[in-house]
Protein backbone atom coordinates (compact mmCIF):
# COMPACT_ATOMS: atom_id res chain seq x y z
CA UNK A 1 0.00 0.00 0.00
CA UNK A 2 1.51 3.23 -0.71
CA UNK A 3 0.30 6.42 -0.03
CA UNK A 4 -0.25 9.96 -2.53
CA UNK A 5 -0.44 13.70 -1.39
CA UNK A 6 -4.00 13.44 -1.57
CA UNK A 7 -3.83 10.72 1.42
CA UNK A 8 -1.38 13.35 3.71
CA UNK A 9 -3.21 16.11 2.89
CA UNK A 10 -5.90 13.95 4.58
CA UNK A 11 -4.27 13.09 7.21
CA UNK A 12 -2.84 16.32 7.98
CA UNK A 13 -5.96 17.71 7.95
CA UNK A 14 -7.87 15.47 10.35
CA UNK A 15 -4.84 15.32 12.27
CA UNK A 16 -5.10 19.25 12.74
CA UNK A 17 -1.35 19.39 11.12
CA UNK A 18 -0.40 22.53 9.12
CA UNK A 19 1.64 20.95 6.62
CA UNK A 20 2.83 23.11 4.19
CA UNK A 21 2.51 22.37 0.25
CA UNK A 22 6.66 22.25 0.21
CA UNK A 23 6.59 19.74 2.91
CA UNK A 24 4.30 17.25 1.60
CA UNK A 25 6.38 14.95 -0.66
CA UNK A 26 8.89 13.99 2.05
CA UNK A 27 6.27 13.62 4.37
CA UNK A 28 4.80 11.21 1.92
CA UNK A 29 7.81 9.72 1.53
CA UNK A 30 8.47 9.27 5.44
CA UNK A 31 4.39 7.92 5.39
CA UNK A 32 5.54 5.06 3.08
CA UNK A 33 8.61 3.73 4.75
CA UNK A 34 6.92 3.60 7.76
CA UNK A 35 4.08 1.38 6.13
CA UNK A 36 7.22 -0.58 4.40
CA UNK A 37 8.49 -1.50 7.64
CA UNK A 38 5.12 -2.41 8.88
CA UNK A 39 5.01 -4.68 6.20
CA UNK A 40 8.16 -6.00 7.35
CA UNK A 41 7.04 -6.18 10.91
CA UNK A 42 3.94 -8.45 9.48
CA UNK A 43 6.74 -11.16 7.67
CA UNK A 44 7.80 -12.04 11.19
CA UNK A 45 6.69 -14.91 12.46
CA UNK A 46 5.12 -14.75 15.55
CA UNK A 47 2.78 -18.20 16.15
CA UNK A 48 4.71 -19.50 19.04
CA UNK A 49 5.32 -16.31 20.66
CA UNK A 50 3.09 -15.45 23.87
CA UNK A 51 1.94 -11.97 24.33
CA UNK A 52 3.63 -9.49 26.49
CA UNK A 53 1.30 -7.89 29.38
CA UNK A 54 4.48 -5.23 30.07
CA UNK A 55 8.23 -5.39 28.64
CA UNK A 56 9.13 -5.40 32.81
CA UNK A 57 8.62 -8.36 34.67
CA UNK A 58 7.54 -6.69 37.83
CA UNK A 59 4.72 -7.05 40.04
CA UNK A 60 3.20 -3.55 40.68
CA UNK A 61 3.30 -2.76 45.05
CA UNK A 62 -0.67 -2.91 46.36
CA UNK A 63 -1.14 0.41 48.81
CA UNK A 64 -4.10 0.79 50.88
CA UNK A 65 -7.35 2.37 49.42
CA UNK A 66 -7.66 4.94 52.14
CA UNK A 67 -9.87 8.28 52.02
CA UNK A 68 -7.30 10.93 52.12
CA UNK A 69 -8.71 14.74 52.80
CA UNK A 70 -10.91 15.84 49.61
CA UNK A 71 -13.53 18.44 48.84
CA UNK A 72 -10.75 21.43 48.68
CA UNK A 73 -12.96 22.48 45.31
CA UNK A 74 -12.54 26.09 45.56
CA UNK A 75 -8.92 25.56 45.98
CA UNK A 76 -8.85 23.61 42.89
CA UNK A 77 -10.88 26.36 40.79
CA UNK A 78 -7.97 28.72 41.56
CA UNK A 79 -5.97 27.02 38.61
CA UNK A 80 -8.51 27.14 35.86
CA UNK A 81 -8.25 29.65 33.47
CA UNK A 82 -12.09 29.96 33.55
CA UNK A 83 -14.92 28.03 35.48
CA UNK A 84 -18.31 27.58 35.01
CA UNK A 85 -21.04 26.32 37.55
CA UNK A 86 -18.07 24.95 39.76
CA UNK A 87 -16.35 22.98 37.09
CA UNK A 88 -13.34 23.88 34.62
CA UNK A 89 -14.75 25.85 31.51
CA UNK A 90 -12.89 24.65 28.32
CA UNK A 91 -13.48 26.20 24.61
CA UNK A 92 -15.25 23.99 22.60
CA UNK A 93 -13.18 21.39 20.38
CA UNK A 94 -15.95 19.39 18.64
CA UNK A 95 -16.94 21.16 15.26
Amino acid sequence: MAIDNQTVRKIAFLSRLKVEDDKIEPTKEEFNKILHWIEELNEVNTDKVEPLISVNNVTLKMRKDEVTSGNCKDEVLKNAPAAEYDYFAVPKVVE
